[in-house]
């Protein structure tokens, strides 16, 4: 019997052919992480890891405007509020990361529009990157006031180099899809009407070739990221001492009222 996966009510799931589970982020604002796709994110590559229906794992946005604008002003107002709850969100994060790393099935992630932030963790991560031309990419940790951490410490100097990831996550510079694959941020850049169709495409193929050796050469050469993991773990450590910080509280201001951040030194308190 098939497996259904009800219990992650923030995600949505179809099986758009044999073998191929189709993962889709839908929700108000772009697509925004709220606090229950957050834990749902985190939690449901194990599930998929344990359904041997499932050989190819697809995830994109709703529609064709956006795939994610990252986490909700909810999900932030976690991280900056309670202890318990930054520690549930750090948890989250952290498991959200190695989950994928140890997801068995290839993952196909079809990016159209701003992908930011926490869902962004899923596109750098899936195993083949389908990108429209117009796609934004953006880590938006500084622009918020905390370390760049989820995934980019352990990401970015790996796929375009530390020049251009330094470059992108201090000044907080976008990433237009065609530049992602031009310096190696993503697999595929294509044309935006073309996205869905491609990556579902991809999909496919890799549910229809053989189950062992796709897997176990994406779990070997997942192994890069398995060495480095001291380093993913440092920045998520930093950024969330970050969310305990007086600049992510004009970080969350500067959104909530459009407007650039003024971050102020202590000397200047």
């Amino acid at each position: 019997m098939m497996k259904t996966y009800d219990e992650f009510s923030s995600l949505q799931f179809d099986r758009p052919a044999p073998g191929v589970l189709r993962i889709v982020l839908d929700g108000p604002g772009l697509h925004a992480v709220t606090t229950q796709m957050h834990g749902d994110l985190a939690d449901v590559w194990p599930a998929i890891a344990r359904d041997d229906s499932v050989r190819a794992v697809l995830i994109r946005g709703a529609g064709d405007k956006a795939f994610s604008a990252g986490g909700s002003f909810d999900l932030i107002e976690d991280m900056v509020g309670e202890w318990r709850d930054r520690s549930r969100v750090l948890r989250e994060a952290r498991d959200l990361v190695r989950n994928l790393i140890d997801l068995p099935q290839p993952l196909v992630a079809a990016v159209n529009g701003p992908a930011v932030g926490a869902a962004l963790v899923t596109a750098l991560l899936s195993d083949i990157s389908v990108v429209g031309r117009r796609a934004k990419i953006i880590d938006g940790h500084v622009r918020l006031g905390v370390a760049a951490g989820d995934n980019a410490a352990l990401t970015w100097p790996m796929f375009a180099g530390m020049p251009k990831a330094k470059y992108h996550l201090l000044l907080n510079e976008v990433l237009t899809g065609e530049e992602a694959e031009r310096i190696g941020m993503a697999s595929l850049c294509v044309d935006d009407d073309l996205v869905q169709d491609k990556a579902l495409e991809i999909a496919k193929r890799l549910a229809s070739g053989s189950v062992p050796s796709i897997q176990y050469t994406k779990h070997a050469l997942n192994n890069w990221y398995r060495q480095n993991w001291a380093i993913f773990d440092a920045s998520l450590g930093y950024e969330f001492y970050g969310f305990g910080g007086p600049d992510v509280q004009e970080g969350v201001a500067s959104h909530r009222e459009k407007r650039d951040p003024v971050f102020v030194r202590e000397d200047e308190q």
